[in-house]
């Protein structure tokens, strides 16, 4: 859906659209060398991608891998869990027994 964007100039009043990708995107301007730019632009071919494509895929993965939350805490979760001692059985025989009450009487 096209923004309006109304301008009055001279009397007259104008209409113009601007088209956008997103409802409320941004724009992010980074400055690279020529080299740099090259390089990106090389990657980016060779995954099939746009370089804007791959720049934003490789910030969206980078977000990702960021870690989040007080490490202690997730330590002490762990550590807490591994305290437990839940009744288990042989990873096979519990296979064999999923297997077998798939199979008709």
């Amino acid at each position: 859906m096209p923004s309006a964007i109304l301008t009055i100039s001279a009397g007259q009043t104008t209409t113009a659209y601007a088209w956008h990708t997103h409802p409320m995107s941004k724009r992010l301007q980074v400055v690279l060398s020529e080299s740099e730019f090259d390089d990106l632009r090389a990657v980016a071919e060779d995954d099939g991608l746009t370089v804007s494509e791959w720049v934003r895929l490789t910030l969206r993965h980078a977000r990702r891998q960021r870690s989040t939350g007080n490490i202690e805490q997730r330590l002490a979760a762990i550590r807490a869990a591994a305290r437990h001692a839940f009744p288990t059985a042989d990873v096979d025989q519990m296979l064999r027994e999923v297997e077998q009450g798939y199979e008709p009487s």
